[in-house]
């Protein structure tokens, strides 16, 4: 199989969908990989490394789509990559369709192949593509709101961390998965005083258990999250439905309860976002301000760490493109279940039950 890697034009996105590694364990398996010129130089990764390692450089996006029968991405289609895709071409890339209409309409009429990291799902429930990023925009979120709670960056003023003889300011996390276990990680190791919202009362418990009494556990509830809005400093919206949009868990009158300066960052914002308010922002320009409430809803957070994030990536997702590339996406699908997950749309038919929930369309399962 050729399989091909395009650059991202996301803004500032800079990760890249294969590393010098991947190519290697791709040739020694008989594959052909192709690369745009300058694709890997945001996350560290010259040229010469993958020529060395065996791809083939091309000049521009239209060469690597143009022989491509497997595109390997990070981030979905930009419309003006709509047009170097083809009837049948495999599309490997986080898609994140649910609040994207326009992009899964393209995807059914161009009858692209398309595979979603993000809705690989082992029997578990676990989501072994997502995993790695939902680690690197945990950590982020903590990170980058701790930044915009400074007074320079229109935020209330406030060390998260506090100091002796004044207070540490709180972290209110939504959520109690992934992204919600490593922004707890970082904002209790900061000194923050921290609560976490979830509804899975066995994973709350594990997590109270594993924090050792520095995490406080709430049940979600209207009730309880507009309660920690009142003296949240920052606010991590970490809510997830496999493939489907995020529930609006903060509606425009709970964020006035929220005091001035504060921060939310989204993390859901890739399937919506969780607050009413929230709209996709990107690094270039990361937040705006509703009812003296600071957003930060970047859709590629981990775009910001490429080194990090690339390397993560791909450890993850090469498994699945070996077998991909080898079997053919009918026969790895049929021999591996969460692959056969990853399926959003295929030969024009949308075959994710949570992606047409989301837009109201019909779906049905894969014809193989």
């Amino acid at each position: 199989m050729i399989v091909g890697i395009p650059g991202e034009i996301k803004d500032k996105e800079f990760r890249v969908g294969i590393v010098p590694a991947g190519v290697k364990a791709l040739t020694a398996a008989g594959h052909r990989v192709v690369i745009e010129t300058g694709a890997g130089l945001g996350s560290g990764i010259t040229d010469e490394a993958y020529r060395a390692a065996g791809a083939e450089m091309l000049p521009d996006a239209a060469a690597v789509y143009g022989q491509a029968e497997m595109v390997m991405k990070v981030k979905e289609p930009l419309p003006p990559e709509y047009p170097l895709l083809r009837e049948g071409q495999l599309l490997f890339t986080y898609l994140h369709l649910a609040p994207v209409p326009e992009l899964t309409r393209f995807l059914l009429d161009r009858q692209v192949i398309g595979i979603a990291y993000e809705t690989i799902e082992l029997a578990d429930g676990s989501l072994p593509l997502l995993t790695p990023m939902s680690q690197v925009a945990g950590r982020m979120a903590v990170q980058v709101g701790a930044h915009f709670l400074e007074k320079e960056q229109g935020g209330r003023g406030v060390l998260l961390g506090g100091v002796p003889g004044v207070a540490p300011g709180r972290v209110v996390i939504l959520g109690s998965g992934t992204v919600a276990t490593h922004a707890a990680q970082v904002a209790v190791g900061l000194g923050a005083q921290v609560t976490m919202l979830g509804r899975n009362a066995r994973r709350l418990a594990e997590l109270d258990l594993a924090f050792g009494g520095r995490l406080i556990t709430l049940a979600s509830s209207r009730h309880n999250i507009e309660t920690e809005l009142a003296t949240a400093d920052v606010v991590v919206g970490a809510v997830l439905v496999t493939g489907g949009s995020a529930p609006k868990l903060i509606t425009r009158q709970m964020l006035g309860l929220m005091p001035p300066g504060s921060v939310l960052v989204d993390v859901a914002i890739d399937q919506g976002g969780c607050a009413e308010t929230s709209h996709p922002t990107t690094h270039s320009n990361p937040v705006f301000t509703v009812d003296n409430i600071i957003h930060y809803c970047v859709a590629n957070m981990p775009g910001a760490v490429p080194r990090t994030a690339t390397f993560a990536l791909t450890n993850a997702n090469m498994p699945y493109a070996l077998k991909i590339a080898g079997l053919g996406v009918e026969e790895a699908a049929r021999q591996d279940p969460a692959l056969r997950r990853g399926i959003n749309v295929y030969q024009g038919k949308l075959t994710n039950r949570e992606v047409a929930e989301s837009q109201g369309r019909e779906w049905e399962e894969p014809g193989f």
